[in-house]
């Protein structure tokens, strides 16, 4: 093989055929680049800039000896973004009671769809301000006047709020989920009031329940009682208690409110860790609920007994 000194050996070895040298040719030329990007380093601090983070520079040109084994990538620590997100609560809004609103005091989150639908259809006509007009005739003042159009037009709106809220079966159950509820949990009560005191409690939050209907705790009754099957049924119901409900926290952050994509999975993880512990308590109440029902129901202190007798 005759060699071309014109030529760069690229590679080389003595070893490979007969012993001769082998050498690699390319017709391509080098394309000189017009346009330079940054790389490495000077992307990372170019990408750095462009969201406002300045690194500070020292005396070796802006960076440390670090060795390369322990240079970590950069992160956003907890601290530099507490500031930047804009809280839920911040905002102070006081959130209406839509059930009110469209008079569903009474039925709450038993109202059904078409309830719902209807009373908002009565409630917005009544409350148009076409049809309020003469409640402006007896204001003597402009300034009044004004107030009292601004008022009307207020009340309106409310009402469709809360018909949009209530309406979507999305929105309602988070609504549902901090309406608010009697969740205290019954502690003394005679075995007489026994199914008094905590039937009510078990319907009251029987209503997060995933399934429904739900299993009766029963009665007390003078010639029948509730089979001792039906009465462990109902406690392996309430132990395995699965729930819808949301746990949407005042001190939440708003997604909408995220300056990147990092920051925005930054405030979820935070979000979560707020819904995961509200999430706990609220296992822990039930399961207090629960555990305190069968301590008291007469029924189990019953076979409780028998069982004592038989052996």
């Amino acid at each position: 093989m005759v060699s071309n000194i014109s030529v760069r050996l690229i590679s080389y070895s003595v070893e490979i055929i007969n012993g001769e040298p082998i050498y690699i040719f390319s017709n391509c030329c080098p394309i000189k680049a017009n346009q330079y990007e940054p790389a490495g380093l000077g992307f990372h601090s170019s990408a750095l800039g462009l969201i406002g983070h300045v690194e500070k520079e020292d005396s070796k040109n802006g960076r440390e000896d670090v060795p390369i084994d322990k240079e970590q990538p950069f992160t956003y620590s907890s601290e530099s973004y507490s500031s930047k997100g804009k809280k839920k609560s911040s905002t102070g809004e006081k959130i209406q009671d839509y059930y009110a609103l469209l008079a569903l005091s009474h039925l709450r989150y038993l109202a059904s769809k078409n309830q719902r639908r209807k009373i908002y259809r009565d409630a917005a006509l009544g409350h148009h301000s076409d049809k309020l007009t003469f409640l402006l005739l007896a204001v003597e003042t402009k300034a009044a006047k004004q107030v009292k159009e601004e008022e009307i037009k207020s009340y309106f709106k409310a009402i469709q709020e809360a018909y949009e809220v209530l309406i979507d079966p999305v929105r309602r159950r988070i609504y549902d989920s901090t309406d608010e509820i009697d969740d205290d949990i019954p502690t003394e009560c005679t075995s007489k009031d026994f199914f008094k005191v905590f039937g009510p409690a078990f319907l009251r939050n029987g209503r997060w329940s995933v399934t429904q209907p739900l299993p009766s705790l029963g009665d007390e009754k003078p010639n029948e009682s509730t089979p001792i099957k039906e009465v462990d049924s109902f406690y392996n119901f309430w132990y395995c208690f699965k729930s819808w409900r949301d746990f949407p926290h005042a001190d939440e952050f708003d997604l909408e409110q995220a300056e990147s994509r990092d920051h925005k999975r930054w405030m979820e993880r935070q979000n979560a860790k707020l819904s995961e512990k509200a999430r706990k308590e609220e296992s822990a109440r039930i399961r207090s609920l629960v555990d305190t029902a069968y301590r008291r129901d007469p029924r189990i202190l019953g076979r409780r007994e028998a069982e004592k007798e038989g052996s």
